[in-house]
C-alpha cells in the first residue's frame, strides 16, 4: 500500500476519533448545565442541549460548512471526516450561549436561533479565519493565529450570550431592588463536576484534532504536545482558583474551582502547538483568575449569567487570543496587532449581528418566558416532563 494511502486512512481515523471526543461535549455541557440550574428547570436545560446537536449539525451539513469552506473536499484524508470533524465544533457556540440565558430563556426561540447561528453567523466567523476567507485582499483581512477557536469558537459563542442576556435581562430576584445579589445555588454538584470533567476530555480532541494530521513523526510530535499542553493549562486554572478562593473566602468552591479549569482550556485553545511545556501553566493561571474576578464583575454589571459562561468564553477566548500575539509572536505571520484585530473584527461582527438577530426573534417569538413560567419552572411549561417529580412531591 502506498505511503499516501496509508498517511490518509490514518488521519481519517484520527479526524473521526478526534470528532467523537468533541461530540463528548455535548453530555459535558447538559450536565455541567444541568447541575448548576435549580431542579424546575433542568428538563428544559437537557431539551435545548440535545436539540443544539440535533439541530446546528444538521444546519451547518446544509448550509453552513458550505459558506464556511466552499464545496465537499479534502485532499489529506475522507472528505467525510473532514467534514464531522467541523460540524462537532458548531453546537459548542449555541452551547455556550445557551447556558449562559437558562432557567429564563425559552426551548423554540433558542433553536431558531441556533438554526441562524449554524449556518450564516458562525460559518462567516470562520470563513475569514480558517475557511475560504472572503475578505482575502481586503483592508479587513485577517492574520490571527487561532488553532482552534479561542475566538473563533468561544468567543463568538460570549458575544452572542452577551446580546442574549442583554435582551432577556436577569433572572426574576437575582438582583433585588433594595440591593445585593440573591445567590442561587447549583442543584446537582455531582452532575456539575461530570460536566466539566466531559468537556476537559472532548478539549483533547478539540485542540489535538485541530493540528489538522497525525501521519507522520511531526505531526504526532505536535499533537501530542498539543494535547498536553491543553491538560496542562486546565490543571493550572483549577489549581489558581482553588488558591485563590481558599485566600479570598478560606473556602474552596468546586464550582469555581472548575469553572476555572475551563477558563483555562479556553485560553490555551488559541495556541496550544505553539507553546513549551510550561507557557501553558502561566496562560491557564491567568485565565482561572480572569474567571474569579470576571464572575464578580459581570454581577456588579447585573449581566445575570448562572454557568458563568461569560467568564469562562468570552472573558478567556479573548485573553488566549491575545496569548498567542505575547507569547508565540513571530514578527511576521503571528503578531499581536493581528490577534488584536482579529479578536475586534469578530467581536464585532459576532455582537452586532447576534444582538440584531435575536432582537427581531424576539419580537416574533419572545425569547423570555412569561413571570408565571419562570416561577413554576420551564420544565412543566416547556417540556411536560419534570427531571425531579418525586424529589418536588417530597419535598
Amino acid at each position: 500500500m502506498a505511503i499516501e494511502s496509508i498517511s490518509y486512512i490514518i488521519d481519517t481515523l484520527f479526524a473521526i476519533f478526534a470528532m467523537t471526543l468533541i461530540i463528548f461535549m455535548v453530555p459535558g455541557f447538559a450536565m455541567l448545565e444541568a447541575g448548576l440550574v435549580r431542579t424546575k428547570n433542568v428538563t428544559a436545560v437537557l431539551t435545548i442541549n440535545t436539540l443544539i446537536y440535533a439541530v446546528a449539525s444538521m444546519a451547518f451539513l446544509l448550509v453552513g460548512y458550505s459558506i464556511a469552506f466552499g464545496d465537499f473536499g479534502s485532499d489529506s484524508m475522507s472528505k467525510w471526516a473532514a467534514f464531522l470533524f467541523q460540524m462537532a465544533f458548531v453546537g459548542k457556540v449555541v452551547n455556550i450561549m445557551s447556558g449562559g440565558v437558562s432557567e429564563r430563556a425559552k426551548v423554540i426561540p433558542l433553536t431558531f436561533f441556533t438554526v441562524i447561528m449554524a449556518a450564516f453567523i458562525y460559518p462567516t466567523v470562520v470563513n475569514i479565519t480558517w475557511g475560504s476567507n472572503f475578505l482575502q485582499g481586503t483592508i479587513l483581512e485577517l492574520s490571527m493565529y487561532d488553532l482552534a477557536g479561542s475566538t473563533v469558537i468561544h468567543s463568538t459563542g460570549g458575544w452572542a450570550l452577551l446580546a442574549a442576556i442583554l435582551i432577556i435581562g436577569a433572572r426574576k430576584g437575582r438582583y433585588p431592588k433594595e440591593g445585593g445579589i440573591r445567590v442561587i445555588p447549583a442543584s446537582n454538584i455531582p452532575l456539575v463536576t461530570l460536566g466539566a470533567l466531559l468537556l476537559w476530555i472532548g478539549w483533547f480532541g478539540f485542540n489535538g484534532g485541530s493540528v489538522g494530521s497525525i501521519a507522520s513523526k511531526e505531526n504526532a510530535d505536535a499533537v501530542a504536545l498539543t494535547i498536553m499542553n491543553t491538560n496542562t493549562a486546565g490543571l493550572a486554572g483549577a489549581i489558581m482558583v482553588s488558591i485563590i478562593m481558599y485566600i479570598k473566602y478560606s473556602k474552596l468552591d468546586l464550582t469555581m474551582i472548575l469553572n476555572g479549569a475551563l477558563g483555562g482550556l479556553v485560553a490555551i485553545t488559541a495556541g496550544p502547538d505553539l507553546y513549551n511545556i510550561y507557557t501553558p501553566i502561566l496562560i491557564g493561571s491567568i485565565g482561572g483568575a480572569l474567571v474569579v474576578f470576571a464572575v464578580s464583575f459581570f454581577d456588579k454589571l447585573k449581566i445575570d449569567d448562572p454557568v458563568g459562561a461569560l467568564s469562562v468564553h468570552l472573558v478567556n477566548g479573548i485573553w488566549g487570543t491575545l496569548a498567542v500575539g505575547i507569547f508565540a509572536s513571530n514578527g511576521e505571520s503571528i503578531t499581536l496587532l493581528g490577534q488584536i484585530k482579529g479578536i475586534l473584527i469578530i467581536g464585532v461582527f459576532a455582537f452586532v449581528v447576534s444582538f440584531v438577530v435575536l432582537y427581531i426573534l424576539n419580537k416574533i417569538v419572545p425569547l423570555r418566558a412569561h413571570n408565571d413560567e419562570e416561577m413554576q419552572g420551564l420544565d412543566v411549561e416547556e417540556c411536560g416532563l419534570e427531571a425531579y417529580p418525586e424529589f418536588k412531591r417530597a419535598f
